[in-house]
């Protein structure tokens, strides 16, 4: 059986290259055709009876994904359920939850960068990638990891560089109070004037040069295309700027998970 993130790059790589590659009836997005399409892409070796046979049972073993897919695509505001327009010929599959058609932001969405077609998704990989750095580094790190890739997926990308910024303070905040186990003094130095770099600092008074010009590889633009984003200046931040903080964020969260015993216990 396939993920939700195969079933959602198939969805969006079929409409990119044509957007009504999956229209039947009213609908622009006919789940039906779409599981068809996806299960017959994969029969290339099976013929008469038994490639009908595994077409069928294919359809219901892969829907759970597509359903999954649609809505979430629904739910990011790129599909919405019903017809084209009124008057469309509707299914009860359609009327069922098997129907959707582009939103008008959808329509702008297809046109626009492919990349994050592969950027997983809450509650998917990414998701899962970071579920074991949200345990160690807390929930001020987990919700703003996670509204980061939502951002990016909505193409607010100053929004995604502002949330990845943050997210990464938090991992530094967190292992500074669990270095000095005093929660409220290093909250309090980190919200004084210059306490970002003041906790930081301090955070790597013992560390080898070697782990300081790591740490900073990994924060140095993180911390900039964040100032940048919150400023009210234009910032001309894109789609590589806040692709490159969700991949910064998570190689900081694996070498911060890595590192942990060696900064916070020095």
């Amino acid at each position: 059986m396939s993920s939700p993130e195969d079933a959602t790059n198939f969805l969006v790589s079929g409409m990119r290259a044509n957007c009504d590659r999956f229209a039947e009836y009213g609908y622009q997005v006919y789940l039906r055709r779409v599981l068809i399409d996806f299960v017959t892409s994969r029969l290339t070796n099976v013929q008469g009876l038994e490639r009908e046979s595994a077409i069928h049972a294919g359809i219901g073993s892969e829907s759970p994904a597509f359903f999954a897919a649609a809505w979430d695509l629904c739910r990011r505001g790129i599909l919405r359920p019903g017809v084209r327009q009124l008057g469309s010929q509707a299914t009860d599959d359609g009327s069922g939850g098997g129907g959707y058609s582009l939103t008008p932001f959808g329509v702008q969405w297809l046109k626009e960068h492919t990349r994050d077609d592969y950027v997983p998704t809450e509650p998917g990989r990414f998701a899962e990638m970071l579920a074991p750095h949200g345990k160690r580094f807390g929930p001020a790190f987990q919700e703003r990891a996670q509204e980061a890739i939502r951002c990016y997926g909505a193409h607010a990308y100053l929004a995604c560089c502002a949330m990845c910024g943050a997210a990464a303070e938090a991992i530094l905040l967190s292992m500074r109070i669990a270095q000095t186990s005093d929660s409220d003094g290093v909250l309090a130095a980190y919200l004084s004037q210059g306490g970002r770099g003041r906790v930081e600092k301090e955070l790597l008074g013992k560390a080898t040069d070697a782990v300081r010009r790591e740490l900073g590889g990994f924060t140095t633009l993180l911390k900039y295309w964040r100032d940048s984003a919150a400023h009210g200046a234009p910032s001309g931040i894109t789609d590589n700027e806040a692709y490159t903080s969700l991949a910064l964020l998570l190689r900081f969260a694996q070498f911060a998970n890595d590192r942990w015993s060696t900064i916070v216990d020095t």
